[in-house]
């Protein structure tokens, strides 16, 4: 890396890890109901529960934590696939855009409960504003929510022993959205505003451009297909126009939770390219730290609430190690100029293609890596144009399974079980039955372990597999050959992973990939959630044991090793096979060529 891309790398990681620490101390005292948030505000929190019908004094075990969300979360996607099929008859929407396909509805609902976000539609001329609001603002929230909820179910499983219950969803819901996303979210809405972004409610602007532009559109017959001259091409006609419709809408708000929540879904198809979502060197900054500041904040919190925060700062060490890697790789291939056109002296200082201007191959490249180390998706440049190698390293972080500092909530629970694995793999090289944090993890703990790492290769792997043998699958690809591969293995990467980005060269909006990719987002989501809430059951439950001269201390140097060799060895190692098949033969040809 030269100097610039190191000092950006640099800058971005002081910021977030100084930052995070604060945020960390707040979230463990707000969600345990122990500061003064919850001392002024608690008597609205007991208002709102008694209304709701919720006994907010009520422990959950396991079971009862886990129908609760997976039900509130279900009623989630029925609420936001019913607002969507009936759009063209709700208000606000003033471009009197129509109802949504059933496929293209199921997708979405799923993607943005699941806080996935994938879109394989054009947000500007497909969602109403009422849309974008009340179905996928709000499952912004709740999505994020659900994450810190079980996050938190999570680690009270290691602070708590003797004890049947992990916490109460709906208090965990309702602390985390009113206390931590919502403010969160209104102070970053302001700060993008003051930069540029829109949020208004008015019909979409048609203005006077300042240059008249030309083009061509094919001639068409009366039934609407296109007309051919003799030698069977396209005729075509001459057009030109000075206009320019420019869309408007509520775009800061959800811009901000869609980061912070590291959701992912833009107001716009271009996403944070568009001027409107992502206006300033500055306002771009500010939402790579968005994404990641309540992931690594959340590393503090666990160090906190499990009374050792050299624990959280283990964690924290072995995403940021893991960061560090795949950032300075990926600034590294995309600042090498292409050199299939080194012979044409036009190379210039690297890989500017599909990069915004106004942000660079640095600024684009820490983005893009930013975004796939959390489950977020959002994008200010196009993945699809990224080196062969460039490509393969938001492919791999997404295929880690999201842990390097991950979702909201879902990237720390993601790295404990894998802590739990590494403890394990250190008990088998020892003879001793493996502990973490003072509990001893048994067949069952295993096995729940066993599950939430394996479902998401499961997933891709089999969808990858089935979609290069049938005809939907192949019918989607644009660029066949190795990228074309690559292209769908990104899909069902980001998918089961909860990512959101794509490899855009791939045509998603059909019904085969509206379902096959909802199916991976659902049980790429809940598939994981459900078995570490049985984990987190199955913790809190044990007594803590003392630690002895044979126990593995987990804050040292030594454990980051080995849970960094965890997470390499179960998440890269699966995937060498499928990447060999699609960017490393890329690369490899256009090395050759």
């Amino acid at each position: 890396m030269d100097g610039n891309n190191t000092f950006q790398l640099a800058l971005f990681l002081v910021v977030l890890l100084v930052l995070s620490l604060p945020l960390g101390w707040y979230m463990a005292r707000v969600m345990e109901g122990k500061s003064r948030v919850n001392r002024f505000f608690g008597g609205v929190e007991r208002i709102f529960y008694r209304l709701c019908g919720i006994g907010s004094q009520a422990e959950m075990d396991w079971k009862q934590y886990a129908i609760a969300a997976l039900l509130f979360n279900f009623i989630g996607v029925v609420f936001t696939y019913l607002i969507q099929r009936a759009q063209q008859w709700l208000p606000l929407n003033p471009q009197g855009l129509a109802n949504i396909s059933a496929d293209s509805s199921f997708n979405t609902a799923i993607s943005f409960v699941s806080n996935t976000n994938w879109q394989g539609y054009v947000g500007e001329s497909t969602m109403s504003y009422l849309s974008q609001m009340a179905a996928l603002a709000v499952q912004n929230f709740f999505s994020a929510a659900t994450g810190i909820a079980i996050a938190f179910a999570l680690i009270r499983g290691f602070a708590r022993h003797s004890s049947k219950g992990i916490g109460n969803f709906w208090v965990d819901m309702t602390r985390s959205s009113l206390y931590v996303l919502l403010p969160l979210s209104v102070i970053f809405a302001l700060v993008l505003v003051q930069q540029g972004s829109i949020q208004n409610f008015r019909p979409y602007q048609e203005v006077k451009t300042l240059e008249v532009t030309n083009y061509t559109i094919p001639k068409l017959d009366a039934a609407g297909q296109p007309l051919k001259d003799a030698k069977g091409e396209p005729i075509t006609e001459a057009q030109s126009t000075d206009r320019q419709t420019l869309p408007m809408g509520p775009v800061a708000s959800q811009e901000a939770i869609k980061m912070l929540g590291t959701n992912g879904g833009g107001f716009f198809n271009a996403n944070s390219a568009h001027p409107y979502e992502n206006p300033t060197p500055l306002s771009n900054f500010l939402q790579m730290l968005a994404i990641l500041i309540i992931p690594a904040a959340l590393c503090t919190s666990f160090g906190m609430l499990v009374g050792d925060r050299r624990q959280g700062w283990a964690i924290l060490a072995s995403m940021t190690i893991l960061f560090v890697v795949m950032a300075a790789a990926l600034l590294y291939y995309e600042s090498q100029p292409n050199p299939m056109l080194a012979s044409l002296h036009a190379s210039g200082p690297g890989m500017m293609e599909g990069k915004e201007t106004r942000f660079g191959i640095t600024a684009s490249a820490l983005f893009a890596t930013v975004t796939t180390a959390a489950s977020c998706g959002a994008v200010n440049a196009m993945h699809d144009s990224l080196s062969p190698m460039g490509g393969l390293v938001p492919m791999l972080q997404m295929q880690l399974g999201e842990v390097v500092y991950g979702g909201v909530g879902a990237g720390l629970y993601g790295m404990l079980i894998f802590a739990v694995l590494a403890v394990f793999i250190a008990g088998l090289m020892i003879g001793r039955t493996p502990e973490y944090l003072g509990k001893k993890i048994g067949v069952f703990d295993m096995k729940m372990m066993s599950i939430a790492i394996l479902m998401t290769p499961a997933l891709v792997l089999i969808f990858t597999a089935i979609s290069v043998m049938v005809e939907g699958g192949l019918a989607g690809i644009a660029n066949p050959g190795a990228h074309g591969f690559s292209e769908i293995l990104y899909a069902f990467s980001s998918a089961a992973n909860n990512n959101g980005s794509a490899f855009a060269g791939l045509s998603a909006n059909t019904p085969y990939y509206n379902i096959t990719t909802g199916i991976a987002m659902w049980l790429g989501r809940f598939g994981i959630i459900v078995p570490v809430l049985a984990m987190a059951g199955s913790l809190a439950g044990k007594k803590r044991l003392t630690a002895t001269s044979g126990t593995l201390p987990t804050h040292g140097p030594l454990f980051v090793a080995l849970l960094i060799g965890a997470v390499i060895l179960v998440g890269a190692l699966t995937y060498v096979p499928a990447l060999a098949l699609g960017p490393v033969v890329e690369h490899l040809q256009m090395m050759a060529m």
